[in-house]
């Protein structure tokens, strides 16, 4: 929208042609998203407050969780809003990469959303049941897999990167190709909502996962830089950059808020909308592996669920003393606090080792 009018004046004031510069207009982003969070934030607490919108707290876990019952949840509303109208902001609304992810994130925003109205509003702890949940999120990853595939315009926007191997790439039909794009979109936005279970644990990860993604986009979408490092080359990918600065900008902000003690949640409405996102972003940009490294502790939590669970129904033993991870370590004697920044220190250093197979090939 900001684009258009920039552009537009540009034809009269060259001063208003910087805005063509997609590094500015994601660095924008970012403080658009920030300030936009910060402003409406204690608001939607008051709000979500008063309308007695509080989080449940499992009886199983860690004593110390107790306090939080009825802490305002459905905070992820606020990032969602915050990306939203920053993105229809300072986008390129005639990149179809734009709409895209927009419409993704906001369709697995849509499923949370009603996912925690049940839970908290209606008292129905069971929420959006498990097969509904999975299904709308299957039709939402299958219909922007489909939509992909059809838009592939190089074979090389089809293909499984590989990295640190500057020319290993695997080569993937039709019905491989969708299939990766599924479970890479609904694999992050469940990982994410795993994840989220502490206070400021899952946000901050995905803030520097998504700073890390916006620098594949602005490479893949820059043809010098493309061939230079190596890359894919997905023109039109480099406008991603300014909704990844929107998701880190509302992301930062948010987590000044959902800071320990945290003042609200963001519920399964914005855990599962930001995984999504992540996983749609990294597969355009053709990083799908990569963000198997950075999101490491997105996996971490996810997988640890996933061998408790097997392990209790194939033995009636458990691996952990409570699943996802972070509880684990919690039950070990960490602190939340502890947990929370280490899980952050890994994740720094594993983005660093992900945005290293830029060069590192």
């Amino acid at each position: 929208m900001l684009l258009s009018l920039a552009q537009w004046l540009a034809q009269d004031i060259r001063v208003f042609s910087v805005f063509n510069y997609i590094t500015l207009r994601a660095v924008l982003a970012a403080m658009t998203a920030l300030i936009i969070s910060f402003l409406v934030g204690p608001a939607m607490i008051r709000k979500l407050t008063a309308y007695k919108i509080g989080q449940s707290v499992r009886t199983d876990g860690p004593q110390t969780h107790l306090v939080k019952a009825g802490t305002p949840t459905m905070g992820g509303a606020l990032i969602l809003t915050s990306i939203a109208i920053t993105t229809l902001l300072w986008g390129d609304l005639h990149n179809q990469y734009i709409w895209v992810v927009l419409l993704t994130t906001m369709g697995f925003g849509a499923i949370g959303w009603v996912d925690d109205y049940r839970k908290v509003v209606h008292r129905n702890p069971k929420g959006l049941s498990a097969k509904a949940k999975m299904f709308w999120q299957s039709l939402i990853a299958l219909v922007v897999a489909a939509y992909l595939w059809q838009h592939a315009s190089l074979p090389a926007h089809t293909e499984l990167i590989v990295p640190f191997f500057k020319s290993v790439a695997i080569p993937l039909g039709a019905a491989a190709f969708i299939v990766l794009v599924y479970l890479v979109i609904v694999g992050t936005s469940n990982a994410v909502n795993l994840t989220d279970g502490l206070d400021g644990l899952a946000i901050l990860p995905t803030v520097m996962v998504s700073g890390a993604l916006g620098i594949f986009a602005y490479v893949a979408g820059h043809v010098v830089f493309a061939k230079y490092l190596g890359v894919p080359h997905v023109p039109g990918a480099g406008e991603l950059a300014v909704f990844c600065g929107a998701i880190a900008g509302a992301g930062l902000a948010f987590l000044w808020f959902n800071a320990y003690p945290a003042e609200v949640f963001m519920g399964d409405v914005g855990a599962l909308a930001l995984g999504a996102a992540l996983g749609v972003v990294a597969v355009i940009v053709r990083q799908e592996l990569v963000l198997f490294i950075m999101g490491g502790v997105f996996v971490m939590e996810a997988v640890s669920v996933m061998l408790q669970v097997g392990s209790f129904k194939l033995t009636g033993k458990r691996i952990f003393r409570m699943a996802p991870l972070h509880h684990h370590y919690e039950l070990k004697g960490w602190k939340e606090t502890q947990v929370v920044v280490r899980f952050w220190i890994i994740t720094m250093m594993l983005v660093l080792l992900g945005l290293a197979t830029l060069k590192l090939r």
